[in-house]
């Protein structure tokens, strides 16, 4: 199989690793396989694919859909990115507890994050292009978020001796306790 699926502590979370071919002119590696993943027992129907570039510091999240959830396959293109999952699922016993991974180009890793999670990333190198399949199509009006920097959580984001840099919309996001998780 070209994938290493691996676990993470909270249920549904997998940092996925593909087998890369190099030599002297570059590599190849395959991102993406319906058969692997479902013989993995992730089977994922993906609908979307985003792509964003960012620069050092920059802070995207935490994002989440209220009715039409979305699940994600991310990783980085180029660069390394801090990407963390929040799981919000109603009834879960991980409810409020979050996961990071750091994600990079070089490695070529993956994070897969199934339906029912807030999701955001912090770019740690000059710069970087992230990449995610979605498991449902975008809908703004279905947007909901969590303050990045929210005590009840307590994410570890590391330090990178600057301030982090966000939109005006990832500044205002409620804390965890106000956040509207359904829709109005």
């Amino acid at each position: 199989m070209p994938f290493e699926f691996k676990p993470c502590p909270i249920a549904g979370l997998y940092e996925i690793t593909p087998k890369v071919f190099g030599d002297s002119r570059g590599y190849f590696f395959e991102c993406w396989s319906e058969r692997d993943f479902a013989a993995a027992g992730l089977s994922i129907a993906f609908v979307q694919d985003n792509q964003s570039r960012s620069v050092r510091g920059v802070l995207r999240g935490l994002h989440f859909q209220k009715t039409y959830l979305q699940g994600k396959l991310v990783r980085a293109i180029e660069g390394e990115v801090f990407d963390v999952a929040v799981d919000i699922r109603p009834g879960s016993p991980s409810r409020g507890t979050w996961h990071g991974v750091v994600l990079s180009g070089e490695q070529q890793n993956q994070f897969y994050i199934p339906p029912g999670f807030a999701h955001g990333f912090l770019v740690l190198s000059e710069t970087a292009v992230f990449a995610y399949k979605c498991t449902e199509f975008y809908h703004p009006e279905d947007e909901g978020g969590i303050i990045w920097n929210d005590p009840a959580l307590n994410i570890a984001w590391p330090d990178l001796g600057m301030a982090y840099i966000l939109s005006e919309k990832d500044k205002n996001l409620p804390p965890w306790e106000t956040a509207a998780f359904e829709p109005a």
